[in-house]
């Protein structure tokens, strides 16, 4: 007899694990299957946590090399690129071990393999040692999703990069192009660029990271231009070849010039696709959208009964932490309880110096929606904090409802963006206004600070600009 479950969850992403995780802790008998070998999705795998690791190693060694101006003094300061790839490579398996023993401690049965429906109540494992088949009373879908190329053009990862490749360059190259000026690419832009390789970013719009607030994409641009990344917008790439050296990247721009690069590696980032190749989908009837995601119901539950769908096969951002909050609420629901997630309040962070982070509207979303509303904005220059240690670029940015005065969107470009933008998430899940962060008193000196003055600033009475 084949082993029997409640709940099997396919993917162990930030999606899936947490999920399983919660549903164990339940009460529910649940498996996870993942393919990768190890756990954690794309995101701790090669993703999320490699970058950020790589981002925070090549922001020391540059610093390190400015070090002489701010009177400390070293030796000559060199690049060891095979220790820094081990570092990051450390990182990813103590994490990853760290989720096998998650499951481990809310005994959650993990299965290494590929999962697909063999029918509703069935699922095939096809894994290292075999194939075997588990029967489950519900299944949550959590594949993730994958990088897209662009038509014609696939990646080797040698010189033709998706994310995955550009995490694990042997050897420092002396030219790149970026294609497309979203998160993923001016993350691993900055990382090359700080290391000591021309970036040229190539985009086809008139502006970076598309649908982030005009403001601080336009704040983003300037400062990353100023550490020596170039953009070339409204271009598009016409064709890209291998040759003896590197990459031949053809470009033409809006005005009909066109422009040959010769680089050593090619780094793709114009978007991801979800994953749900192989998993037998058709046989089962689980209905797709005209982009390939799967459609599901304000339950996360799939147009066949008891299949559910989380993460970045299903509309919305693709993020990790979106992916765990629909992990947590579907695992509560089929438990009975009220799961929910808030879809206006998801922050989203770009980790590069300085970090970018918003959450709820941006301004351009206010005007379409024609809801009045109000700005207070103050500069990191005026910051104490930032000014004492030398990071006084960028701005935060407050919406606030102008009748309400409910604080409708933040956005922020500077130091520790990433952690300081939670505040505004939690203040938002209660409803505040600018008024209550305003009247919150903040510890001096701290870049937080720029928050209260940024709220104050909504009703013109900032102190410190």
């Amino acid at each position: 007899m084949s082993e029997k479950f409640d709940v099997t969850v396919i993917g162990g992403g930030p999606g899936g694990y947490v999920c399983a995780i919660r549903l164990s802790q339940l009460g529910l008998k649940t498996a996870c299957i993942e393919s990768r070998g190890s756990l954690g999705g794309t995101c701790l795998n090669i993703g999320c946590i490699p970058s950020k690791s790589l981002l925070n190693l090549s922001e020391k060694f540059h610093s390190a090399k400015n070090f002489e101006k701010i009177g400390i003094e070293t030796g000559e300061i060199k690049l060891n690129l095979d220790k820094m790839m081990k570092n990051k490579d450390k990182a990813v398996t103590v994490l990853t071990k760290g989720v096998e023993f998650l499951f481990k401690k809310n005994k959650v049965t993990y299965f290494k393999g590929k999962g697909s429906f063999e029918n509703e109540n069935s699922i095939k494992i096809e894994g290292s040692e075999g194939t075997k088949i588990i029967q489950t009373d519900k299944t949550i879908i959590s594949t993730g999703s994958e990088p897209v190329s662009l038509p014609g053009v696939d990646f080797d990862e040698e010189r033709i990069l998706s994310s995955t490749g550009a995490l694990s360059i042997p050897k420092l190259p002396n030219k790149m192009i970026v294609v497309g000026g979203g998160y993923i690419g001016l993350e691993m832009g900055s990382v090359w660029s700080r290391l000591g390789t021309e970036v040229i970013v190539v985009e086809f719009l008139d502006h970076i990271t598309p649908g982030m607030d005009r403001d601080i994409s336009n704040e983003f641009m300037k400062i990353l231009k100023k550490q020596g990344i170039k953009f070339n917008l409204n271009t598009k790439v016409d064709k890209i070849t291998k040759n003896s050296n590197g990459v031949t990247v053809e470009t033409s721009q809006n005005d009909g010039q066109k422009v040959k690069h010769d680089v050593d590696v090619v780094l793709i980032s114009v978007g991801r696709r979800p994953y749900t190749k192989n998993l037998n989908l058709d046989k089962v009837g689980v209905k797709l959208d005209e982009k390939g995601r799967v459609k599901v119901n304000k339950n996360f539950e799939t147009n066949v009964k008891n299949i559910y769908a989380i993460g970045d096969v299903i509309d919305g951002p693709m993020l990790a932490h979106k992916a765990e909050e629909e992990g947590i609420a579907v695992a509560e629901l089929i438990a009975g309880q009220s799961g929910h997630v808030n879809y206006d309040i998801i922050p989203g962070v770009v980790y590069t110096s300085p970090e970018v982070a918003y959450v709820g509207k941006s301004e351009e979303q206010l005007k379409k929606e024609n809801i009045g509303y109000k700005i207070g904005k103050f500069p990191f220059m005026a910051n104490s904090r930032a000014k004492a240690i030398d990071e006084p670029e960028g701005f935060v940015k407050i919406l606030a409802d102008q009748s309400t005065d409910k604080v409708l969107g933040v956005h922020i470009i500077g130091p520790h963006a990433g952690e300081m933008i939670a505040e505004m998430a939690v203040a938002m899940e209660f409803g505040a206004s600018s008024e209550d962060i305003a009247r919150t008193c903040h510890a001096h000196p701290t870049f937080s600070e720029a928050i209260k003055e940024a709220a104050l600033s909504v009703d013109k009475r900032q102190i410190h600009s």
